[in-house]
Formats: C-alpha cells, structure tokens, sequence
C-alpha cells in the first residue's frame, strides 16, 4: 500500500469519509490519507476514530464522532471540511439479520434505510453546492453484493443498496454535466465487524444453501478500499455513474 508521499493524488485535497473507525471506511481513509489526502473521518465511536488518528497523524485526520442519522452530527462532518470538499465516501452502513419481507419489523427497516440510504442522500445533498462551484467532486457510494440480487441480505438492506444503486445514478445524471461523478462500489463478502449473522429461521433454510454454493471467500476491508480511492481519485475521471463490483467475481454466477 503506498505510503505518505509515495503517491500524491490527493494533495491539497479534503474527503469525507463515513464509517471510518473500522473495516472497509478505516481503510479507504488510511489510503487517502497515505496519499496526501486530508480526510474528514466520520464513525459512531469516538475510540475507533482516536485510533485512526493516532495511526495517521492529526495532520491527515480530522475526526468527527457520532450518529450520522443526526442532522447535528452531519452538520459537523461538513463544517469539518472547511470550504472545499473534494471527494466523499459514504461507507458507514449496517445489516438487518437477513430478516425476510414476512418478518422485518419497522424499528430494523427504519434503521438500516436511515444509515444506508438516508444519510447517504443527506451528505451527498450537502456537499454537492461546493463541488458544483468548484465545477469538479467526486462520490462513491457503498452499495453491495445485495444491490445486484435479492438473496444475499435481508428486505431491508437489500432494498437500501438497490436504492443506493439508483440514487448514485440520479446523481451521476442530474450532476456530472456540473463536473461532478458519482460511482458505487458493490462488495462481495468483507472482513468488517458489521454483524452479517442471520436472525431468521427462514432465511437461513432459503438463502443459506444459496450463498454456501455461490459466495467467495471474504476479502480484506483493503481490497474493496483499493476501488473506492479509485473511483475518488482523478485516475477514474472519465468514469461516472456506474457500480463496481469488487466480490471475487460473485456477481458472475
């Protein structure tokens, strides 16, 4: 991986980077931040995120702690990006224990469309007049294995990351003749500490066999970083509006 100073291509840069404190959102704000990149790191614990800054340096980190449902703590995460946001990855998200469309409640569906899909259009909303004047931005969106087919999460998440999907191309359409590209990054299976465990009897029975046969190997929290940071970076400048599988090829069987 490269490190402070090996590659520049985010000098003088600002990204917001949600989900920060762990997983694939510590390690895309570990890359940015390794190639010159200031990062806004935004995560719901506050001892996560004093570990990123330790490992990176106040200078490269600034660290943003709290629920990014919150209109209060959005309003921080941007504030902390002063007055020029180049880039934001919406990382942060959550699963919903494979609970099927007979069984998920209003409390789980109402969490897990506020984090994946709520506060990611809220962020993305926020940060859009600025790059619009710059005339230049970049914003990648999490959407997952489970945007791309219905048996690899529960209703909730799954309708989030399929919403995710649409979103991130609204905003490819309405906003790149403004300079500004919006991609989405679809993992397979992922070394995190999201809980990905089943809550249901009966998803277990029906989706169990089909990911059992189907399913990769998980893959480093780096190596789905490794695209994200691409697609901020000016490397992927003609590239706009699409979703990047980075499953191990799951998406082709």
């Amino acid at each position: 991986m490269p490190q402070n100073g090996d590659d520049g291509r985010f000098t003088d840069r600002t990204i917001i980077v949600t989900g920060a404190g762990s997983g694939i959102g510590r390690a895309a704000a570990v890359r940015v931040a390794a190639e010159g990149g200031h990062v806004v790191a935004a995560d719901l614990d506050p001892a996560r995120l004093a570990d990123l800054v330790a490992q990176c340096g106040e200078e490269s980190v600034t660290a943003v702690a709290g629920d990014i449902t919150e209109p209060a703590v959005l309003a921080r995460v941007v504030a902390a990006g002063g007055s020029r946001i180049d880039g934001l990855a919406n990382v942060a998200g959550i699963m919903d224990g494979f609970l099927p469309p007979s069984e998920v409640d209003d409390a789980v569906w109402d969490r897990v469309l506020g984090i994946n899909l709520t506060a990611t259009m809220r962020l993305t909303r926020a940060v859009l007049p600025g790059m619009i004047e710059a005339g230049r931005g970049s914003i990648v969106n999490v959407a997952s294995e489970a945007a791309l087919r219905g048996s690899a999460a529960g209703a909730a998440y799954t309708a989030s990351k399929h919403a995710v999907v649409g979103y991130t191309a609204s905003v490819a359409f309405f906003h790149g003749a403004q300079g500004v590209r919006a991609n989405a990054v679809a993992p397979g299976p992922t070394i995190t500490g999201i809980d990905g465990g089943m809550r249901s009897s009966y998803a277990a029975g029906r989706s169990g066999p089909v990911l059992r046969a189907t399913m990769p190997a998980p893959a480093a929290p780096e190596h789905v970083a490794a695209s994200i940071v691409w697609l901020l970076s000016d490397d992927a400048t003609n590239v706009n509006g699409v979703v990047l599988p980075s499953d191990g090829g799951w998406s082709v069987a």
